[in-house]
């Protein structure tokens, strides 16, 4: 897959499903709840078990640390981005739990110049949650955990 490597490289409409994948363990969920988000249902089995969630989950922090890497390691570190400015309608749709594998797909919905050296990408990013046993379509939407727009900067090839 070719990434982009500058603001005119990105068109309204491509989208990248990631080959890479992370799956969570309980060690990990604990252990992040534990430093920045300690609530039972984050730390505690048995607390969580009571909880409306039936059992431990990932906090959404964490989640959004996890999708960080995904992206990271599979987009970020080899096309042109520059950092970013943000996130908007981030949305946590379903609780990431122990065992679940983790993977990312984005889409382009709008494109700006940001400034002369700069170009602004809106992008559409979905975290998915799959068994990882064989599964047909782990981009299917009731597996979504998590979505926001992204919004990248990348240099200009001609400021």
């Amino acid at each position: 897959m070719e990434l982009p490597q500058h603001f005119e490289d990105v068109a309204v409409g491509d989208s990248y499903e990631l080959e890479e994948h992370y799956e969570v363990t309980r060690e990990e969920i604990v252990e992040f709840a534990e430093r920045y988000d300690p609530q039972p249902f984050h730390v505690d089995e048995a607390a969580a078990e009571e909880s409306m969630f039936g059992g431990l989950v990932a906090s959404g922090w964490h989640t959004c640390a996890m999708a960080m890497r995904l992206l990271v390691d599979g987009y970020l570190n080899e096309s042109g981005s520059q950092g970013a400015l943000g996130v908007d309608d981030l949305r946590w749709h379903r609780p990431v739990r122990p065992g679940d594998v983790l993977r990312i797909r984005s889409e382009v919905a709008d494109t700006q110049p940001w400034s002369e050296e700069m170009g602004l990408v809106h992008s559409r990013v979905e975290l998915y949650a799959t068994d990882g046993e064989g599964d047909d379509d782990p981009f299917d939407a009731g597996k979504m955990v998590m979505s926001y727009v992204a919004l990248g900067l990348f240099d200009r090839a001609e400021p």
